[in-house]
């Protein structure tokens, strides 16, 4: 049999075993997987399953990449490659719902013009004018076109929710229904201050072209079906009636968007005797139900985030501690409704807390800095100058959140129902909501300026308070099973410990600058000294202290940049000492141990036969 086996004829038939073993895997084995990384990248979630399971009729994606015009753009090539896998194992998944046709876009080509008429976006490539397409097209049985313009290299971790976002529209063209329902006169209405109707704000605008719009009475008894979304907007003083058909639209599986206020700046309602002339909203007895509560009587204060403001003309800009500008670190980077967006302007929002004991998910989307803290929403009734305001900032430490999504099983606000309603849902396995601390957010004046221009208004948005209440209501417009896809990983990973190993490197290294820049500074403020105190006339000539001085500075110039040298040195030293380790053990520790366990093993076998 050994002889066989090391014979010209057992290599051929080892080679045959090999080749026919590949035809049989290729052939059979075309659909198996094992995704290996870290972070299942090239698993696509069970939400994207489902979706893919409910496809009633065929659709078509192209995916229009520029591949040869590529070639040296590594980056974007990696990236490319991942996409076509990811569509890949959506058609598989899809089993046979989805036609994919994968497309280089070559120039003066039919297919780059295909892909303009599709609306995909070239990006120049170089100076010479070459251009890429990297983008996806879709459309389903009755024409209907979804496109990716451009897959964004800084959004991969949404990669999967966005493919699954364009397969859904495709699957269910119609455009959602947001029910609107709004203390504030966000769809216009009259200044009686100024004695003039007053537009509609720019995000109802924005909202109208993306959705189907319904406007919702306050005093409504039952949610329509047909309402995917419902947007409240300082829900004040809601009656009973309406609290409870909120209540059942979320339990019975609607998405909510909420925006309530301590203190609504954007309120210049007068109320009725006996009511007072309160501008705050909540939804109180239903929050306590859903695991969370707006801190009663609060507005957030944070010393990092206030903006300059100004309190009259010609008055100096004085900073508001509750007038904040959220950058893009207090924005959650990891949730598609905030995620890419670089500032959120807030006016006297509150705090969210999490209920203790709640079975929901509370999710912070917007937190304050550590330099924060709460202050009394009486404060700001009568307030004429914010300055002093941040003098009575003391911190507390700790980051307050000013919106958040909840999400989980949830009981009702009200168990045993209401009057001539005792039928309801009691309880739900899951709900979506999306809970905001301010309404001022959604005005005009905090995110954009508005342009009259031969009759159209034109919006020049100078922050992403319009981009955030879209992005809420797009994620929430989708199913559920589109809603659980979350982001995911990169498909880039870092060399955390050769970037552990720069960065130490550098620090040493600015340490160092630093010291020859103090010595220079002060061997140059001795010489100066030391030519002030010689005679004027005799200006080029150097003393011998300025010579002793002189020579010391070169020698210890000399000694620096040593060190310097030294560091930069030691930085690519201990990088290739780590890569040294690693090829050592690629190629000697790796075959040794492979080695040791084959010989392990023959041993194992001989013992047993003996």
């Amino acid at each position: 049999m050994k002889k066989l086996m090391y014979s010209s004829v057992g290599l051929l038939l080892i080679a045959l075993a090999f080749l026919a073993f590949n035809m049989f895997s290729g052939l059979v084995l075309t659909d198996a997987r094992l995704d290996l990384t870290d972070q299942k990248l090239y698993t696509i979630s069970d939400g994207t399953k489902q979706i893919l399971s409910e496809l009633d009729e065929p659709i078509n994606l192209y995916f229009f990449y520029s591949d040869k015009a590529t070639r040296d753009v590594v980056r974007l090539r990696n990236y490319a490659k991942r996409v076509e896998e990811m569509l890949k194992t959506y058609a598989r998944e899809a089993d046979g719902k989805i036609r994919l046709q994968i497309i280089d876009p070559e120039p003066f080509s039919e297919d780059e013009d295909r892909a303009a008429e599709f609306g995909l976006q070239a990006i120049p490539l170089n100076q010479s004018g070459d251009q890429v397409y990297f983008g996806l097209a879709g459309t389903n049985s009755v024409d209907v076109t979804q496109v990716i313009p451009f897959f964004p290299l800084d959004q991969e971790e949404f990669l999967e929710y966005e493919l699954s976002r364009l397969v859904q529209s495709l699957a269910k063209p119609e455009l959602p229904v947001v029910g609107v329902m709004s203390g504030l006169q966000i769809n216009g209405g009259f200044d009686m201050a100024r004695q003039q109707p007053t537009p509609a704000w720019m995000v109802m605008e924005d909202l109208r072209q993306q959705f189907k719009v319904e406007s919702l009475q306050s005093n409504v008894d039952r949610i329509p079906d047909k309402v995917s979304v419902l947007l409240l907007v300082h829900p004040k003083n809601l009656p009973e009636q309406t609290l409870y058909a909120i209540d059942q639209f979320v339990l019975r599986g609607g998405k909510l968007l909420a925006f309530v206020d301590p203190f609504s700046e954007s309120d210049h309602s007068f109320g009725l005797p006996g009511e007072g002339n309160d501008r705050a909203s909540d939804l109180a007895p239903l929050f306590k139900a859903w695991g969370l509560r707006l801190v009663p009587g609060k507005v957030l204060g944070d010393g990092a985030y206030a903006m300059a403001v100004t309190t009259g003309q010609g008055q100096r800009p004085v900073r508001h501690v509750a007038w904040l500008n959220m950058p893009r670190q207090a924005l959650d980077q990891s949730d598609v409704s905030t995620a890419g967006l670089e500032s959120i302007t807030l006016a006297t929002a509150g705090i969210l807390e999490q209920v203790e004991g709640a079975k929901t998910s509370f999710t912070p989307l917007i937190q304050s800095s550590e330099y924060a803290m709460p202050y009394d929403a009486s404060r700001f009734a009568v307030l004429d100058n914010p300055e002093p305001l941040i003098r009575e900032l003391q911190p507390t430490g700790e980051r307050y959140t000013v919106a958040a999504r909840i999400s989980g099983p949830a009981q009702s606000a009200y168990p045993d129902g209401i009057e001539g309603q005792k039928d309801g849902l009691k309880e739900a396995a899951n709900i979506n909501v999306i809970v905001v601390a301010d309404t001022d957010l959604l005005a005009d004046r905090m995110w954009v300026q508005v342009q009259e221009l031969f009759g159209q208004r034109i919006p020049q948005p100078w922050a992403d308070n319009g981009s955030f209440a879209i992005n809420a209501l797009d994620n929430l417009s989708g199913s559920d099973a589109l809603i659980s896809v979350r982001s995911r990983g990169r498909f880039s990973r870092p060399f955390s410990v050769v970037e552990e190993i720069q960065r130490n490197a550098e620090m040493k290294f600015r340490e160092k600058e630093e010291a020859l820049q103090a010595r220079l500074s002060e061997t140059e403020q001795k010489l100066a000294e030391l030519q002030r105190q010689q005679d004027p006339s005799k200006v080029q000539e150097l003393t011998p202290e300025q010579q002793a001085a002189v020579q010391q500075f070169i020698l210890e110039r000399l000694k620096l940049r040593k060190e310097l040298r030294e560091v930069r040195y030691q930085l690519n030293a201990d990088i290739e000492a780590l890569g040294r380790t690693l090829k050592l053990a690629n190629i000697v520790l790796v075959p040794v141990l492979l080695t040791v366990g084959a010989l392990a093993l023959g041993l194992w076998r001989r013992r047993r036969q003996a």
